[in-house]
């Protein structure tokens, strides 16, 4: 067989082939023209056969494969109207019972709109919901957005044990280098309205309660003048100056910075504040600590620098309170190793005050059959002084003389208050007469002692 002879089909080729033109004219009898088309044209009929292959779409010739339908939200119509849920109607006496429920926001969507279409037509229901929702209100007070004041002492904790500092803080300048940080936190996202918003700063003066009006601004200078006092101490420069002031006290100092300034100060005292905040740490610290005994003059009295800067920590604290009022912004005390150390100071320092208050005529000395005069070192009669909460204790409180030694043997009168309490009363910011939550003993003794923590206080 050579390839110039022509190829003709046998006889059952020839017969298949017919077959399948017969088959083909039922189909297109039964199911129409187009499927015929279809199942020759389009897919593959099933004959293995290339001459005919699947037609392009065209003009007026749907695509084979259709495009995604276009999105509603891409042709610019309205979108089609949900229907609403349907409210439930309920009885009267199932409404008022979700009250409760509802002000608490524990109602289903449902419930919840029931009940708020039955408050616009039931005023008893209304005035139920508003006073429920005060209540609510009540059992959530506003949380201070800031950290917890003791987790930056755990995080530094914990990052001191893995390695140990090559220059430590001392462990008395540790209160202060967190709450000036605090503060920093709190001043940093203020705008003009609250750096000139109004504060007020309270203390006791002779047994008579005393403000000064500032605004946060002034507050912040008036911590930079009294800090300096520690700065010029330890030989670093004085932030007042070539000003002058009338005498070397707190209160003389901010006075005079305050008249010294052309303009009330403004957000830009916060700078050199926390730049000499640094450094007072910074100093104390490259001296190892060794520096707690030195001497820092208040004018009126003198404290070893370890207590200096334990006293500024506290006023950093109380006046960051009286900035956060002045912005309507929560503020936390201080961690609780911190606040007890606070308050160790505060009563160290109670029985020289008792003294001085009895020589200046403040307090009347007790009667001759209940005082005890004693030799220096020795005990005599004592106020137990019990702090609650974080950073709580118990100090024994010698009452007739600075000297003496507080003695549980001689205890005439005991008591209790709250550590956050106790500050703001040696702040002057709690009166002495309602300060104290428990009290029993020797009444005369107890209001020596509550008024002598509120002369602690000063501007």
């Amino acid at each position: 067989m050579t390839g110039a002879e022509p190829y003709e089909p046998g006889d059952h080729e020839r017969h298949d082939r017919h077959d399948r033109h017969d088959r083909q004219d039922r189909h297109k009898e039964e199911n129409g023209p187009a499927d015929s088309a279809r199942g020759t044209d389009g897919m593959n009929s099933g004959d293995g056969d290339h001459q005919h292959p699947t037609p392009e779409p065209g003009p007026g010739r749907p695509p084979r494969i259709p495009v995604p339908r276009a999105s509603v939200e891409d042709t610019g119509r309205p979108l089609p109207d949900l229907p609403d849920a349907p409210v439930p109607v309920l009885e009267h006496r199932v409404l008022k019972s979700l009250l409760g429920a509802w002000a608490l926001a524990a109602c289903s969507p449902e419930e919840t709109a029931a009940v708020e279409e039955h408050l616009g037509d039931c005023g008893g229901c209304a005035d139920e919901a508003l006073r429920l929702r005060e209540a609510v209100g009540l059992l959530h007070p506003a949380e201070s957005l800031d950290l917890d004041p003791s987790l930056r002492a755990r995080v530094l904790q914990g990052c001191l044990e893995r390695r140990p500092p090559r220059i430590p803080v001392p462990e008395w300048a540790a209160p202060y280098d967190a709450e000036t940080a605090r503060l920093d936190a709190l001043l940093q996202d203020f705008g003009d309205a609250e750096w000139h918003a109004p504060v007020r700063l309270r203390w006791f003066r002779k047994d008579e309660p005393t403000s000064r009006r500032t605004t946060v601004a002034g507050v912040i200078a008036h911590l930079l003048t009294v800090d300096g006092m520690v700065a010029v101490a330890l030989g670093l420069p004085d932030p007042l100056g070539e000003v002058s002031a009338d005498r070397p006290t707190p209160s003389a100092r901010t006075e005079a910075y305050w008249r010294a300034s052309h303009f009330p100060p403004t957000r830009a005292v916060r700078a050199p504040w926390r730049e000499q905040t640094h450094d007072l740490v910074r100093t104390v610290s490259f001296t190892g600590g060794g520096t707690g005994a030195l001497s820092v003059p208040y004018g009126d009295f003198e404290l070893p620098l370890r207590d200096a800067l334990l006293d500024r920590a506290f006023e950093c604290w109380v006046h960051a309170e009286d900035i956060a009022e002045a912005v309507d912004y929560p503020y936390e005390p201080p961690s609780g190793s911190d606040l007890h150390h606070m308050v160790d100071l505060a009563a160290r320092m109670l029985p020289s005050v008792l003294s001085a208050r009895r020589q200046a005529g403040l307090a009347a000395p007790p009667p001759p059959g209940r005082r005890r005069l004693v030799t220096a070192g020795e005990p005599g009669r004592s106020l137990r002084l019990e702090i609650e909460g974080s950073g709580g204790g118990e100090w024994l409180i010698p009452l007739d003389s600075p000297a003496a030694v507080g003695s549980a043997e001689h205890e005439v009168a005991h008591v209790a208050l709250d550590g956050a309490e106790f500050c703001r009363l040696a702040a002057g910011h709690v009166p002495p007469a309602e300060a104290a939550a428990g009290q029993v003993g020797d009444r005369e003794a107890i209001r020596d002692v509550l008024f002598a923590a509120a002369s602690l206080s000063r501007m």
